[in-house]
């Protein structure tokens, strides 16, 4: 394999993604920048459903 077929762009910053230590990053800060972005939820698929630890409402009086 060539050295272009093997390198890939990182998905943070769009660097090639050089050092395998971080892949598939191109540096340990993207690759903290993801975590973070994993962890506070910018990350997240939207749907309707409630958590199972939802507090359940009360029913309403006739």
């Amino acid at each position: 394999m060539t050295e272009t077929a093997t390198t890939r762009a990182c998905p943070s910053c769009g660097k090639p993604t050089i050092e395998p230590k971080f892949r598939p990053f191109c540096a340990a800060r993207c690759a903290d920048l993801d975590l973070h972005r994993w962890l506070t939820g910018t990350y997240r698929v939207e749907t309707d459903e409630t958590p199972e630890d939802a507090p359940v409402a009360p029913p309403s009086p006739p």
